[in-house]
């Protein structure tokens, strides 16, 4: 674990700051002043997205530092999102999410440039890895939501949904993310290696991330009504394979692949 003592270093610890004190304020019921620090971390984040944009000189999605910073910059407009449109609670998990997916970018990976290599290089690059972004995002809020319902009691009288309801909602709206993301990747295989599939590590995983939840849409259907607290179980367990995706297929030795240069 590494501080980082640089401007980009400074805006991502600056984030996280607000990010925390948004989450501490809204526990002591200062809903208002909550959502101003988290907007004013989100603004933070934007300004650290756009800096290292510029520094790199192309889209900063290429490595896993430049992963978990879009990751934190993503928390506040999908936490509106699913406020206002999906009419979900648990905007407090957001703020931890957000603090959480800065601290690899701000304590863990390497932030030297990179250069882009010949693979990325393409006009695919950019809508492959954010849909997942987002898709990651939401999933992530989706767990949370499923380890509340697991875990407290329903609130009554709340102007949100119930967690295990909110929980559907959220992953009905990363499914499609988590797909796209699959198609794009598969047609960008086909152009860069001439094949759809090539049976690599992350391919495999990212596979498995979108089975999990077709798995769950699947019971929830079936045995749903019954079994509740299974259904959170089922999101919990399809945020293990995501986090399994994105971290343990590229960092551990034993999965080497195509997509080595994620490291």
């Amino acid at each position: 674990m590494e501080i980082k003592y640089t401007i980009q270093g400074l805006l991502i610890y600056m984030t996280m700051a607000a990010y925390i004190a948004a989450f501490v304020t809204t526990l002591l019921r200062r809903a208002r002043l909550g959502h101003v620090l988290f907007l004013i971390g989100f603004a933070i984040s934007v300004v650290s997205y756009g800096y290292r944009w510029y520094h790199v000189g192309h889209a900063p999605l290429q490595n896993l530092f430049e992963v978990f910073l879009s990751l934190g910059m993503l928390c506040y407009p999908i936490s509106w999102f699913c406020r206002r449109i999906l009419h979900t609670g648990g905007h407090w998990a957001d703020m931890i999410i957000g603090t959480i997916v800065l601290v690899p970018a701000g304590f863990i990976f390497n932030a030297e440039p990179q250069q882009l290599p010949p693979a990325l290089q393409s006009w695919l690059f950019v809508p492959h890895v954010a849909v997942y972004m987002f898709s990651y995002v939401l999933m992530g809020k989706a767990f949370f939501l499923a380890c509340e319902q697991l875990l407290t009691k329903p609130k009554a009288n709340s102007p949100f949904l119930p967690p295990e309801q909110a929980t559907y909602r959220v992953i009905c709206a990363g499914f499609p993310l988590l797909t796209l993301g699959l198609i794009l990747g598969s047609y960008w295989g086909k152009l860069a290696w001439g094949d759809y599939w090539g049976w690599d590590p992350k391919e495999l995983w990212s596979l498995a991330s979108w089975l999990v939840f077709l798995g769950y849409f699947h019971y929830r259907y079936m045995f749903g009504k019954k079994h509740p607290r299974i259904n959170s179980l089922w999101a919990i367990a399809g945020m293990a394979t995501i986090i399994i995706t994105v971290l343990w297929v590229n960092l551990s030795r034993i999965f080497s692949g195509l997509h080595s240069y994620a490291t």
